[in-house]
């Protein structure tokens, strides 16, 4: 779908929808407690595919575009001994698996291949689990998932500082609220084994708004309303990267990073994002198509190994940009065309349904200009 942007200003307040994030993991913990998981949110695309192979469980599970549910989901089929065959669509099947892989292998694991479909079978066991820190931290919590089920005691390792220790934290506190116990030590996770998930009585499913989501509106100068100070959520680093984003470390927020581009791209001066290499490997290589599209817009941008140089302007002289298939890059060149002289055209707007279905309607309704 191609949509027509005109430039012009957001303005009211929006509440906050569900964090996919958070979802993601109360929707698993849920399940794993035998608990009913129909009375949560399928706020998106990814959402569905989580909730879809939770239903399934048998035979070939469909992760759609989601590496939460492939990542996620891996382990946890592997401790229960599932004899199952993952696959997917879009860029999930280029997106790497290795390191979580080389893991179920060593401990007692059959995998049939390094990418989707991956079949898999054979028992998990417990033991030590090493990881370098600047792997995807879907990994981490899949096997954070999957560990106390197993009969005896592990430990995660890292070699090296996590990156993106927010997602970390956000299962953390999700498994235990179902009961599960985790020691946790400097860079590792202690975790005896068998343990049974469990919600206290009348405690609610109930997930947190999104940080994630919202940053769009929050760069646009949208209030969003219900949103907790105090989340994990790494995203909630939005908030203060307006205030101050001449330079971006990426490493712990890199979902962040298509919407302070677009932001650094209407500060002037010279603006920077670094630490950014991961972004390479998620639903487009988000580096390479904000710069891309940036650029098409007229800002000056610089494409790095590991980020972005941007020399900001304030206002764009606008033009015809792609999303590239991803839900981020397309709400982020939204927000862009908001500030574009001359208008945008945006290519593969539909990419919005992997995380915010609703995204074109509420920013209609807070007074985007959009054909």
């Amino acid at each position: 779908m191609t949509v027509m942007l005109r430039p012009g200003k957001l303005s009211g307040e929006i509440a906050g929808m569900p964090s996919k994030s958070d979802l993601h993991r109360l929707m698993i913990a849920a399940w794993l407690a035998g608990m009913d998981i129909n009375g949560l949110p399928v706020i998106s695309e990814d959402i569905a595919a989580t909730k879809r192979c939770l239903e399934e469980t048998y035979g070939v599970l469909n992760c759609g575009e989601s590496g939460s549910t492939l990542r996620f989901l891996l382990p946890v089929m592997a401790a229960m001994g599932s004899n199952i065959t993952f696959t997917g669509v879009g860029r999930l099947p280029e997106r790497p698996m290795q390191p979580l892989i080389d893991l179920l292998r060593e401990h007692g694991c059959v995998i049939n291949s390094e990418r989707l479909p991956i079949g898999i079978s054979g028992q998990l066991k417990a033991g030590r689990f090493v990881l370098p820190g600047n792997v995807s931290s879907q990994y981490i919590t899949g096997l954070l998932f999957a560990l106390p089920l197993l009969q005896g005691s592990s430990e995660i390792v890292l070699g090296s500082s996590l990156e993106s220790a927010g997602y970390v934290e956000m299962t953390l506190r999700t498994i235990e609220k179902f009961g599960i116990i985790i020691q946790k030590m400097s860079h590792a996770w202690h975790i005896d084994g068998p343990q049974k998930y469990t919600l206290p009585p009348a405690t609610q499913l109930k997930p947190e708004l999104d940080w994630s989501n919202a940053a769009f509106w929050l760069a646009a100068g949208v209030r969003v309303t219900g949103l907790d100070q105090n989340s994990a959520q790494p995203d909630r680093a939005i908030a203060s990267l307006l205030e101050n984003c001449d330079e971006m470390d990426a490493s712990q927020c890199p979902d962040l990073v298509p919407i302070m581009a677009v932001a650094m791209a209407l500060r002037p001066g010279k603006n920077q994002i670094v630490k950014a290499l991961r972004l390479r490997l998620k639903e487009s290589d988000r580096l390479a198509a904000m710069a891309r599209n940036l650029t098409a817009l007229g800002a000056g941008v610089t494409e790095l190994p590991d980020g972005l140089v941007i020399c900001g302007e304030t206002s764009l002289r606008g033009g015809e940009v792609q999303s590239f298939g991803d839900h981020r890059i397309a709400m982020a060149m939204a927000i862009a065309a908001l500030k574009c002289e001359q208008g945008m055209r945006l290519h593969g707007a539909e990419a919005v349904q992997k995380s915010y279905p609703a995204f074109w309607e509420d920013y209609q309704r807070l007074g985007g200009r959009v054909t």
